[in-house]
């Protein structure tokens, strides 16, 4: 098989996604668009069934006079008055309030004490990540809240006065924000998206009561209420009308059932009576049997419904959403396939015609490097192990996501080799001869396998050939996670530990942070914390170690007026880092942004910077990983290094390595830290040689909850230094710090060259 009848065989692509490919990209597949008078849709119809009536019967009623132009613009002069004092106008925070535009849909789920933490929390997991505000409205409130609801109680449980007042909290709280409302309750299964669909179509602006028309008792009048167990939608200018006569309902009209009592309220006091049917859309809903099956269930009405009426039980509110949920995604995948011919189809009138079209169709075209420094790498990798490793080593073993990834796309690809081929051939899969991915940020992950297959004929007939297929992973809508607010011009309070044995490294920091912090005014602050062994803190009457070091912050105190570096002096055999930092939060407010530097670090605005908006309280606490530079030693051996070389230019960036083994260097907030600590005394008072187990990393990653970022961060230089590694700490510890020592030493061309340049001197 030819490489480009493989290409053909895998166009779709999506499935590898299966719930990824569900994004907002594909909301506008259903939008169809007619022009003139013709009475013909241009909306497909898929499984036979339409979710919603056709555009010319929409436009057949606005003829007939039944349509309505709701939204009129209104012009507000503007006239300045001379005779009265200038008044400042406010402005409204965000632009929608200033415009008059509301949320679309809010939701009422009527729910018990007794369903409270059953149904209501099946309804709850089904459709509120979908909505954008979803309550629960109940009579008593039950002595334990289900977590994430928002649930109100109204302190009564008899049906009509919940109904009552939750039509009235619905009006009084959020009558102006939201256009419509709808009501159901808690034994209905609703179908978010087609709902949303259904409010995103209707006029915002007519009275309408939407939902299952039902008579009333004795069937002797038209007018018709809406059934509560199915839903319903009240607009937001039928809640303003209502409002006032809430009051007389609740004492004139007598009711058992709550959602026949709000119906004859709105026909007595408005004249308005329950519709399936307004401006072309159709209410959907489904009246599920008992005993019913839902995976069984293929009845065109079903699979259009909007909602399903009366669900007993939360597992069975679970089964139905797994079965709408299949039902959206075959219908998307044949939408996708439509609009793959369509583009096809249409490419013949584009200037590149069908050579334009790129594979697979609707995907975007692969990336073209401009230069050989673009080009993207390929990643070569068998069933066992994968040859691009992190640490640089030529092959390692592949494990976790990725031999997951790797065997769900070998699976695939059998799959749809079978699907295309069936019944005259049959394929199983015998091994990955060979495999390549590479991450294109224009597409996706793309996949280049070359596989051994056993070929079976429907005379039952084998033959193990070899075939080549490509797949692509393509990348989904992308989601902004919403971050809380952080501002450049936080302070940072800079946290240096010293020893007796990095003396030597402080006056290089001292000069640093002097011209990068105070010569520039930046909101910084420093306090040095002097670590003395016992014997040195016995002598220090006598010989302080660390007098040199007092005596360089005098004379920066002495030059800066309005400069202060405070020093704090720590006795103890083991350096701790934890030990420090519980010395550091007690003698700072809450609200302190550390960060935790080392006698090698290079403070400059670009880091502090970055330190205030990474680090976000409450939140997510920030490590950096410094670049480390190469031993010169091993580096240049007998030559002298270049100029660049020596520099703090991005240059350096090239005689060096990011050092993932070092913890030293952290930005967090004094809260979060307190907060960590105390959720860690409880392990403590079983085992008190924890603390000098740990590090600062390690605290906030088991016992904060809050994101850990980690990641390279190119501002943050170091020389090389060999650092003194205490075999007193923990084993994980002591082999990270022995790890940077070797890894830092040179890359591993520098290290060849400097093992063959002494056997070539040893050897003569």
């Amino acid at each position: 098989m030819r490489l480009s009848s493989v290409l053909a065989l895998f166009r779709p692509a999506l499935p590898l996604i299966l719930g990824l490919s569900l994004g907002c990209s594909l909301s506008l597949l259903m939008v169809s668009w007619t022009q003139g008078d013709t009475d013909d849709s241009c909306g497909d119809e898929l499984g036979n069934g339409r979710l919603f009536r056709g555009r010319g019967d929409a436009q057949r009623d606005s003829r007939d006079g039944a349509g309505e132009e709701d939204f009129q613009p209104r012009i507000v002069p503007y006239h300045k008055d001379p005779n009265k004092p200038h008044k400042k106008v406010l402005r409204t925070r965000y632009i929608h309030t200033e415009l008059g535009i509301r949320e679309r849909l809010l939701v009422g789920v009527l729910t018990s004490r007794a369903t409270l933490n059953t149904l209501a929390v099946a309804v709850n997991r089904t459709i509120a990540h979908h909505f954008h505000r979803t309550f629960f409205f109940t009579g008593l409130r039950s002595p334990k809240l289900p977590h994430g609801m928002t649930v109100v109680a109204h302190g009564d449980d008899r049906p009509v006065w919940l109904m009552y007042e939750t039509v009235r909290h619905l009006h009084q709280h959020y009558g102006s924000d939201y256009d419509w409302f709808l009501l159901a309750q808690d034994d209905t299964y609703m179908q978010a998206n087609r709902l949303l669909e259904l409010v995103g179509h209707l006029s915002a602006g007519q009275d309408l009561y939407m939902g299952r028309a039902e008579e009333f008792i004795g069937g002797e009048e038209k007018a018709r209420y809406c059934h509560g167990g199915y839903g319903y939608l009240l607009s937001r200018s039928l809640l303003a009308r209502l409002q006032p006569h809430l009051d007389t309902c609740r004492n004139d009209i007598l009711s058992v059932r709550p959602d026949e009592w709000l119906g004859r309220c709105i026909i007595d006091y408005l004249g308005l009576s329950c519709v399936e049917v307004h401006q072309e859309m159709t209410y959907r809903y489904f009246e599920l049997g008992k005993n019913a099956d839902p995976e069984r269930e293929d009845s065109i009405q079903f699979k259009n419904a909007f909602t399903v009426h009366p669900i007993s039980e939360p597992n069975l509110m679970y089964r139905l959403h797994k079965r709408f949920s299949q039902i959206e995604l075959e219908r998307t995948y044949q939408q996708i396939q439509q609009l793959q011919v369509q583009i096809n189809n249409l490419s013949d009138l584009t200037p590149e015609g069908k050579a334009g079209v790129t594979w697979p169709i609707g995907i975007n075209a692969p990336f073209k490097p401009r230069t050989r420094f673009e080009v993207i790498n390929w990643e070569y990798f068998t069933e066992e192990h994968i040859y691009s490793c992190i640490d640089s080593s030529p092959k390692c073993e592949m494990r976790g996501a990725d031999r997951a990834d790797v065997n769900a796309v070998l699976e695939i690809a059998v799959e749809r080799l079978n699907e295309r081929y069936q019944p005259q051939l049959r394929f199983r899969k015998r091994r990955l001869l060979n495999g390549y991915r590479r991450f294109d940020p224009t597409r996706g992950m793309e996949y280049v396998l070359d596989l051994a297959l056993e070929a079976y004929t429907q005379k039952g007939h084998s033959q193990v050939i070899a075939k080549r297929v490509n797949l692509l992973r393509p990348l989904s809508a992308v989601e902004i996670i919403p971050m809380p607010y952080v501002t450049e011009a936080t302070r940072v309070q800079v946290i240096l530990p010293v020893t007796a044995q990095d003396q030597d490294f402080v006056g290089n920091f001292l000069d640093m942070y002097v011209m990068n912090t105070l010569d520039t005014h930046d909101n910084v602050l420093l306090t040095f914390l002097f670590i003395y062994d016992p014997f040195d803190a016995q002598r220090v009457s006598q010989t302080d170690v660390f007098a040199g070091i007092k005596a360089m912050i005098g004379e920066v105190e002495k030059r800066y007026g309005d400069a202060k570096i405070p020093w704090i002096s720590v006795k103890t055999e083991v350096p701790s880092q934890v030990k420090l930092m519980d010395i550091i939060s007690k003698k700072h407010p809450v609200d302190t942004l550390f960060f935790l530097a080392s006698v090698w670090t290079e403070v400059n605005a670009d880091f502090l910077n970055r330190c205030r908006m990474n680090a976000i309280s409450n939140w997510q606490v920030f490590f950096p990983i410094h670049f480390q530079e190469y031993s010169p030693a091993v580096m240049y051996r007998d030559q002298q290094p270049s100029a660049a070389s020596s520099s703090f230019a991005s240059e350096s960036l090239r005689d060096g390595h990011f050092d993932r083994q070092v913890f030293d260097e952290a930005c967090f907030y004094n809260a979060d830290y307190m907060t960590a600590r105390t959720k860690m005394a409880a392990d403590i008072l079983d085992n008190e040689e924890l603390l000098e187990s740990m590090d600062v990393y390690d605290i906030f990653v088991r016992y904060s909850g809050l994101h850990v970022f980690r990641a390279v961060e190119p501002a943050l230089i170091q020389k090389y230094v060999r650092r003194a590694c205490n075999p007193r700490f923990s084993e994980d510890i002591y082999h990270r710090c022995v790890l940077s020592n070797l890894e830092g030493l040179g890359s591993r061309s520098h290290l060849a060259m400097a093992l063959f340049e002494q056997e070539q001197a040893n050897s003569t």
